[in-house]
């Protein structure tokens, strides 16, 4: 451990595991859980979570791009129809109905609800409340490097002027 304050403890973790399959999956969980926690140091902020952030998002560039017209309309309903894939692929995940449970929540956006989300424990779409929540920082990061990902594909080939 380093940056630790000397008044501070530090601790060592021991994964004991079945088989390799097992100390794998349990060796990830660990480490997704210390991300975590260190989304929630770096920037100590939580949103709700179930997918929720993504389907606003999307919906508010989609309004936004009938605005636009040409090409940037086009490149905004693309990426805004790709947040799309991941409150999809959690109800997937959740072995929930993916078509009817993204419908759902696009609903209840659309109807103001802005803090619905999924919630796989139930399997259902409901206002979450604190329930379902993530740090903020996982989503800043997701998109941030999406839509950088994004702009260097299109500037490949000038195939669309980028402005930052």
């Amino acid at each position: 451990m380093t940056g630790c304050k000397s008044s501070q403890k530090s601790v060592s973790i021991l994964l004991k595991g079945s088989n390799e399959l097992m100390l794998g999956e349990a060796g990830r969980s660990l480490h997704d859980a210390l991300c975590v926690v260190r989304s929630l140091v770096k920037e100590r902020f939580m949103i709700h979570g179930g997918g929720g952030p993504e389907i606003e998002l999307s919906m508010r560039l989609g309004k936004w791009a009938n605005e636009l017209e040409g090409m940037e309309s086009f490149c905004i309903k693309a990426f805004a129809n790709a947040l799309e894939v991941i409150p999809r692929t959690l109800a997937e995940n959740a072995g929930l109905h993916p078509v009817r449970i993204t419908t759902q929540l696009r609903k209840l956006h659309n109807d103001g609800k802005i803090t619905a989300g999924i919630n796989v424990k139930k399997g259902i779409v409901a206002e979450l409340e604190g329930d379902v929540v993530q740090p903020l920082l996982v989503n800043l990061s997701a998109i941030s490097l999406a839509s950088e990902v994004t702009r260097m594909i299109l500037k490949i080939d000038d195939m669309v002027t980028v402005m930052r």
